[in-house]
């Protein structure tokens, strides 16, 4: 919470002049300057209407999601996961960085702001941290993250509402079978959220494996819909 507080600061106040994280352009507020920004990779233009893989038609569900439909209703995705947002969000995530951390905040909010979906939320969630790793960290970056999306779209964000019983495997050296088994029954919703619409929000999706996860933990509490936002859509290869 600290680092979300250092990296609003940062991006409020004129005393500290910011330069792009991409080019070193200065002065550059936000974090990112518009061409970087406008430079990154976009999802993947035909994508499935429910998960947001790349599929072979944006109007009908793929066949994971067909075959095992996910507990979100949607995933919506600002960027492709591909150079040079990777190295961004593999740096902050390992590192605390507030101002690289404000910076990723800032391109989800660009891309909120731009879009026309926007569905009626309660709460916004971000995916936990276990304890244990989160004391390793300092930081969760799904934090900053979920306050864009909260800033942006609307709804009261529920810092304490979700927590994660325990700690996982990290899901980047497992495939997705192993995915959906590592994060099973992983996450625990502290109070009932009896017909509320929520937004769960992390850094990156690959298979959403996490996300459904928390996703059916919100639903066992009474959760109406929710919907997941990310700011980067991975394909299983990549991470």
């Amino acid at each position: 919470m600290l680092s979300n507080a250092i990296a609003t600061l940062l991006n409020n106040c004129l005393i500290f002049e910011q330069h792009c994280q991409l080019c070193g352009q200065r002065p550059c507020a936000g974090g990112v300057c518009p061409a970087c920004a406008a430079a990154l990779a976009p999802p993947t233009p035909t994508r499935c209407p429910v998960c947001a893989a790349a599929a072979a038609s944006s109007l009908v569900p793929c066949g994971h999601c067909l075959r095992r439909p996910p507990a979100f209703a949607r995933l919506h995705a600002a960027y492709g996961y591909d150079y040079p947002l990777d190295g961004l969000i593999g740096a902050c995530k390992y590192g605390p960085q507030p101002a690289l951390q404000g910076a990723l905040a800032s391109l989800l909010r660009r891309q909120l702001q731009s879009t026309r979906e926007r569905p009626e939320i309660d709460l916004v969630v971000a995916v936990p941290l276990a304890p244990a790793r989160l004391a390793e960290r300092g930081f969760n970056l799904p934090d900053a993250l979920a306050q864009a999306v909260a800033a942006t779209i609307g709804g009261r964000l529920a810092h304490d509402l979700c927590v994660r019983k325990r700690n996982t495997a990290p899901q980047a050296a497992l495939d997705r079978r192993h995915r959906l088994r590592n994060v099973r029954d992983a996450f625990c919703v502290k109070r009932r959220c009896d017909g509320l619409s929520i937004a769960i929000v992390d850094d990156v999706a690959t298979t959403g494996a996490t996300l459904d996860a928390l996703a059916k933990a919100l639903q066992k509490a009474g959760a109406k819909r929710v919907e997941a936002w990310v700011l980067a859509r991975a394909s299983d290869h990549k991470i």
